[in-house]
Parts: C-alpha cells; sequence; structure tokens
C-alpha cells in the first residue's frame, strides 16, 4: 500500500497547527505531507499594529514553516482550485505556471482577505492592516505625511497630512488606531508645531466598538480611546474616498490623505472552488470538521463555516485564531483516524476570551467570565500573546522588542517602503484568480496527464 498523500492549504494559525499535529501523530516516512501556501511563514496576526507602530521588528511575528516543522513538502504558491473528482489541488506558483497537487486526504485553512465594499475610491486609496507589507508600508506612510506636513508651509496640505481616519471598531482597528496614535505622539517630539494639529479618528457602523468584550469593558474601551485622542464616531462609515479627503455617511468631509480600512474580512475564494454550500463564503463542515459528501476533505479556520456544539443556539464558531489553533488539534486527529479507519471526533471548544492591547500601558481583558483592566489586563494581555506564539525564537524575539521599547522609548525612523507615494491598499487581496469548481476539475485533470507524460 503507497503511503497516503496528505495536503494542507494554509500556513495561517489553522493550517500550519494541523500540519505540526500531524507530524506528531504519524510515524516518520508513514506518510506524504505537504504544505501549500503563498509565503513560508506564520504570521502572528494579532500583533500586526505593534508591527504598524514600529514597537515590534516585522521578523518576531513572521515565524519559519521550515524551522517549525520537520519532513513535510512546502508548495510555494496559491490554491486556485480543488478537483474533488481526481482528488488534486491546482496551485499557481510565484511564476504563474499552474500545478497539481494530488492529496488521499486535504486540509483546507487558506484563511481570508481583507473585505471590501463598492464604496468609490475604497480599494484605490485605502490602506489596510492585515499583512505584514501592509503593516510596514502603513508605518513608513504615516512618519511621511509627519514629515511631509513639517515641510510644508501650506496650511490645507498641512490638516490633509495630519489627519488620519480607520475605518473599523473591531478588535485589529482599535489597536491600530490606539498603536499608530502613540507613534505618532512620538514623532511629535521632532515636530513640535504639528502636535495640535494631528488628528486621529475612528469610525464604524455598529453602535460600538469592541462588541466582543461586553458592555462595559466595551464602554471602557470607548473612554481609553477618546482619553488618547481619538474621535470615535458610531453608526458612520465611509461613503467616499478621494486622494485628499473622506467623506462620511452623516455628510461629513474629513480633509485626510490616510484612510486604514480594517472592517472586517471575508473568506479566501478558494471555497467557492468545490462546489459544496457555503455560508457567507465559509465552507460548510460537519462536527468532525469535513465537508459533507467529500470524506476525504477537512476545513477549518476563517473559511469554514463550523458548527460550534459548545454553543446552545446552533451558531458557528467565530473566525478568530483561538478556534483555529483549537480546530487544528481536531482536525489532525480526525485525518490519521479516516485513514485507519477509526472513529472520529467533533470539534468542540468553549471561547476563553479576548485580550486587547492599546498601546502604552492600556489594555482590556475578558477571560472566561473574568474582566479586567489596567495593569493586570496588560499582564494578561501579553502573556496570552507569549503563550499562543508557536515558536519559542518568536517569543523571544517578541520579549525583546518589548524589553528594549521599555527601557530606550520608540524608534521613529522611516524605512523607505512607501516612498513612491503610492497606498499598500489591500495587499492581502493579492491578484490572484480562483476558479470555479468546473474549470479546476478540468485543469486539474490537464496537469494531472500533463505530469503522467512528464514523469511517467
Amino acid at each position: 500500500m503507497s503511503r497516503p498523500r496528505i495536503v494542507v492549504v494554509g500556513a495561517g494559525f489553522g493550517g500550519l497547527q494541523a500540519l505540526r499535529h500531524l507530524e506528531r501523530r504519524i510515524p516518520s516516512g508513514a506518510a506524504d505531507l505537504s504544505l501549500i501556501a503563498p509565503n513560508d511563514y506564520m504570521l502572528y496576526s494579532p500583533l500586526l499594529p505593534q508591527v504598524a507602530s514600529g514597537m515590534l521588528t516585522p521578523q518576531s511575528v513572521a515565524m519559519s514553516v521550515h524551522r517549525m516543522t520537520r519532513e513535510s513538502q512546502f508548495i510555494p504558491g496559491h490554491a486556485v482550485g480543488v478537483d474533488t473528482s481526481d482528488r488534486t489541488v491546482v496551485v499557481q506558483r510565484p511564476t504563474g505556471e499552474f500545478a497539481p497537487v494530488p492529496y488521499d486526504r486535504l486540509v483546507l485553512a487558506p484563511g481570508s482577505l481583507t473585505r471590501a465594499f463598492d464604496i468609490p475610491g475604497l480599494t484605490e486609496f485605502a490602506y489596510g492592516n492585515k499583512t505584514l507589507a501592509e503593516a510596514v508600508l502603513l508605518r513608513d506612510h504615516v512618519l511621511g505625511q509627519l514629515e511631509l506636513a513639517n515641510d510644508s508651509r501650506d496650511p490645507v496640505e498641512r490638516e490633509e497630512r495630519c489627519r488620519f481616519v480607520v475605518v473599523g471598531g473591531g478588535y485589529t482597528g482599535v489597536e491600530t488606531a490606539a498603536s499608530l496614535k502613540r507613534l505618532c505622539e512620538e514623532a511629535a517630539l521632532r515636530y513640535p508645531e504639528l502636535r495640535s494639529e494631528i488628528r486621529w479618528h475612528l469610525v464604524d457602523i455598529a453602535p460600538k466598538v469592541l462588541p466582543e468584550l461586553g458592555d462595559r469593558l466595551g464602554r471602557k474601551a470607548l473612554t481609553l480611546l477618546r482619553n488618547l485622542g481619538i474621535e470615535v464616531k458610531l453608526k458612520v462609515t465611509v461613503r467616499e474616498v478621494t486622494p485628499d479627503k473622506v467623506v462620511l455617511t452623516d455628510g461629513r468631509a474629513l480633509p485626510s490623505r490616510t484612510l486604514i480600512w480594517t472592517a472586517g474580512v471575508s473568506p479566501s475564494p478558494l471555497m467557492g472552488t468545490l462546489d459544496k454550500p457555503t455560508q457567507g463564503g465559509r465552507l460548510e463542515v460537519d462536527t468532525d470538521l469535513r465537508v459533507p459528501g467529500l470524506p476525504e476533505v477537512f476545513a477549518i479556520g476563517d473559511a469554514a463555516a463550523v458548527p460550534n456544539v459548545a454553543e446552545p443556539n446552533g451558531s458557528y464558531c467565530p473566525p478568530t485564531a483561538q478556534y483555529a489553533t483549537r480546530q487544528a488539534d481536531t482536525v489532525a486527529h480526525n485525518v490519521v483516524n479516516s485513514i485507519l479507519g477509526r472513529p472520529l471526533k467533533e470539534f468542540r471548544h468553549k471561547d476563553l476570551g479576548l485580550v486587547v492591547d492599546l498601546s502604552g500601558k492600556d489594555a482590556l481583558a475578558r477571560i472566561l467570565k473574568l474582566e479586567l483592566s489596567g495593569c493586570s489586563a496588560l499582564a494578561a494581555t501579553r502573556g496570552y500573546h507569549l503563550l499562543a506564539t508557536p515558536s519559542n525564537t518568536a517569543r523571544a524575539r517578541i520579549m525583546a522588542n518589548w524589553a528594549i521599547r521599555g527601557l530606550t522609548g520608540g524608534e521613529i525612523s522611516r524605512l523607505g517602503f512607501a516612498d513612491d507615494g503610492q497606498p499598500a491598499s489591500f495587499v492581502a487581496n493579492e491578484d490572484v484568480e480562483y476558479m470555479d469548481a468546473e474549470k479546476a476539475r478540468s485543469e486539474g485533470a490537464r496537469l494531472l496527464e500533463n505530469m503522467k507524460e512528464r514523469y511517467g
């Protein structure tokens, strides 16, 4: 009997952790393990706002796939289609060529993309903060705006460059606004004339920020943001974006050259290539994480609609790193058991809470039913991130960065990544054309035939 081919798509919290669990469960040489991902690192995305502010270096949150795995083969590229009839994943390599990757078991964990809306100017002029490239470019852009404003004597230009608008009152938006506001305060020490002109806005269509924290901590977060000098406007979103202004749905036009879009994510389009039911783009799976009708295919993470059996209301698991990490353990167990003909177990996890780092000494945390703020919340937040980081090397780098920041202060040098003046607009939404189910089947069959002719 040939060795089973197990393919994992995605190097995020779900995909890479699932691969590591598989390596631990399967004896060396007993199966062929492969990982398909565009980048050979796992990104610890919850700390991206601290990369954008310069508190952490980019390498601190990018964990090498090769260092975290032992025998698995890394296949660079985007999985753009799945031929379920021939059990083949169609991969678009960085060169643009297509290649087939056969599988006996498939774990889909491709993650999500920045969710864009049909707002004039949004994709042309907005900045994101979902990828490592976006975080680095965003920091450079913000510092560049202050440098240019300080060098200008035009009051209109100075106002546009000194006003920053963040859209999204969730975890990423709140932390990004708070972290970058503190970065601007540090930079303003160099530019005393700008200190009174710097304006930060946070807007969201929702009636409150961070609803996951609950009412009391949500109100506390709102107070902390306003105490930082961030103007928070709720029940409002963006109507139009131009190079020099942001128009809100309440009719307000804010002179600004920086819109940071963090208003949610959308599942990877890969999930639509299987011709199976989805929920808002998330591929539906059973409680054992298998795709109905495809016993050899599993799905986890942001792009999977996983029934939340721990909750009585029949909801789906939230698309968070916490759930994806726990799903990775269950899916590895079930992949192995499906090969061995053993019973599978259902995924069950009780939400442990949420931590929010507002930069400086401000933090909020909800751990189970315990609500924390102040120093205790900061300790819980930092401790959680260190425990959730799946690499000792990365933990050491993160702790060193925090210590350096605490002892020596921030570094506000611009690195030159945004010198061309172009926005890092939705870098996460790479220019990839995904296939529908029919095209995936035909392309997969063609590629397999070519491979047989070439290699026999």
